[in-house]
């Protein structure tokens, strides 16, 4: 049985980009402590996502930059991969990104999101269409940002189709007004997010990881589903941490992506 220990970072949302940064130097050296070969941030966490009530400072190439050489330093040292939720500026489109770096501290790459969500019209710019499979520590993986993941199932089905084990899914998602507070994962009362988690596990046959924010009273809490689609572990709702979850990488056969005919890409 080959297994990987990976960690969902479930981090508040930072005060400032600076904070961001630190807060991910920090959770690397943690995961590093626990045997944590690959860890998830959530989306945008580095300055902070830029929407929903939150401003963090206007767009900075050069402090983005810098941030990317930081994190890629740190897991490096901490020999940990990490999936970075980040902004990223191609060309003067301001795009959502997942930065990639690997156990030797590597940038591999980007998963820059496709497919925005209406309240991001004005903020984000989607990237233009265009899905990776990325391998590190050992595992390899896609990954499907907020609103992707949620609502367009061909993000998640892409990288299953494509030999990724695990579909890593960063996003932001707090409290909405008049909406119960949940306590279990997929309560019957809930929104239909965390129901959606379990389908992707499930209709892919693969791992299906959604990372959010600590945040009270969101609806979703970070997660991690089998590939037969039934929960592994959940964090508890609005605790700050790291969720580490051992999952067995042979589980992950992709087969029934594989078994569709024709996979659309997004």
């Amino acid at each position: 049985m080959a297994t990987a220990r990976i960690a969902l970072a479930n981090l508040a949302y930072p005060p400032s980009p600076r904070h961001a940064v630190e807060a991910v130097v920090r959770a690397l050296k943690e995961a590093a402590a626990r045997g944590v070969a690959l860890v998830c941030f959530p989306e945008a966490y580095i300055p902070g996502y830029r929407g929903l009530g939150h401003a963090p400072p206007a767009p900075d190439a050069r402090f983005l930059e810098e941030a990317r050489r930081t994190v890629a330093h740190a897991a490096g040292e901490a020999r940990v991969a990490a999936i970075v939720g980040m902004e990223r500026l191609l060309g003067e489109a301001l795009t959502l990104t997942a930065m990639v770096v690997d156990e030797r501290g590597e940038v591999l790459g980007f998963q820059d999101k496709t497919q925005i969500d209406p309240s991001e019209d004005g903020l984000y710019t989607p990237a233009p269409p265009g899905r990776r499979v990325f391998t590190a520590a050992g595992v390899t993986f896609g990954i499907a940002i907020c609103h992707e993941g949620w609502r367009y199932p061909e993000t998640v089905r892409w990288p299953a189709r494509h030999g990724a084990q695990i579909v890593f899914h960063p996003h932001l998602h707090e409290a909405e007004p008049g909406a119960p507070a949940p306590v279990r994962f997929a309560e019957p009362g809930n929104t239909f997010h965390e129901k959606a988690a379990l389908c992707r596990a499930a209709e892919n046959t693969v791992y299906f990881a959604t990372v959010n924010y600590a945040s009270a009273g969101s609806a979703t809490t970070s997660a991690v589903v089998a590939p037969d689609g039934t929960l592994l572990a959940f964090q508890p709702y609005g605790e700050e941490g790291l969720l580490v979850v051992d999952v067995d990488l042979d589980a992950a056969t992709g087969l029934l992506a594989k078994r569709l005919r024709e996979g659309p890409t997004a």
